[in-house]
């Protein structure tokens, strides 16, 4: 499956589109209402790759775009990607800027207040990540400690719900700027995934970058606004489908080169 289907109609919804204008606003969000419209706006990170990054041609790519794909070929309409951003992807969903998020979105108590949640369908894990040689074992380690975060990120939460008061918790527009500032010395550990881990492994090597210890394992749900109940029902059977053929694990191993793991329950919250 290749994101040649994902850019019909793109247009300015590519990496420039970001402004609040650009987006045209949803008229409804029921499938029927959608497949009537023609199309369908589906918010993107673009700066997480592999979930959502970018190709040689400035346009969304990833786990996240491919699933986006497979989505609106499975409703019979054009896909339309909108690039969003950690702090924005929930605003830009209760304004009418996209119609859901696939944006690797993980699904927490607090977000839940807000939002609708699909059925998870991706997974990982974050850490506290560090050289080898700085002394973290366990978050009473972070005294003092400047700890980079991606700024409204389920790190930025579970680092503050463990975090010593003493610890300098340093905030960023997105995962790119946070990893940056592990690279560049402006801090001494950051809270993200398994999949910067991979990438700082990879690249920055001499750097011996390692897991401290586990912040969170986060189930990621596609995002819809409250009252959209008949399209979160229609991708929980869309997810469902995607996993019993085995197209979502292909997903997974063309982005990950690995196998994907079962993935996590749907997380439950009180009332």
């Amino acid at each position: 499956m290749t994101l040649n289907l994902s850019r019909r109609g793109l247009g300015a919804l590519a990496l420039g589109a970001t402004a609040l204008g650009l987006a045209r606003p949803a008229a409804a969000a029921t499938p029927d209402e959608i497949k009537k419209r023609g199309h369908l706006l589906v918010g993107v990170l673009t700066d997480y790759p592999p979930f959502g990054g970018i190709d040689a041609n400035q346009q969304p790519a990833g786990y996240d775009p491919d699933v986006a794909a497979l989505l609106a070929k499975a409703m019979g309409v054009e896909l339309r990607l909108v690039p969003v951003t950690g702090p924005n992807r929930i605003p830009f969903l209760l304004t009418n800027k996209v119609d859901m998020l696939i944006a690797t979105f993980g699904i927490t108590e607090e977000r839940s207040k807000q939002v609708l949640f699909s059925n998870p369908y991706s997974a990982f894990t974050t850490y506290i990540l560090a050289p080898k040689s700085t002394a973290i074992k366990a978050p009473e380690d972070l005294k003092g400690v400047r700890v980079g975060v991606a700024r409204a990120s389920t790190q930025d939460s579970a680092l503050v719900a463990v975090a010593p008061k003493e610890t300098r918790i340093m905030r960023f527009d997105d995962d790119a700027t946070t990893t940056q500032s592990i690279i560049s010395g402006q801090v001494q550990a950051i809270g993200a995934s398994s999949t910067v881990l991979a990438q700082l492994t990879e690249s920055y090597a001499n750097l011996q970058i390692e897991p401290k210890f586990t912040l969170r394992a986060q189930a990621n749900g596609m995002a819809f606004r409250k009252q959209d109940t008949a399209l979160r029902d229609w991708s929980n059977d869309f997810i469902a489908k995607l996993i019993a053929d085995g197209e979502l694990g292909r997903i997974h191993e063309r982005w990950f080169k690995a196998k994907m793991e079962p993935l996590p329950p749907m997380p439950q919250f009180a009332g």
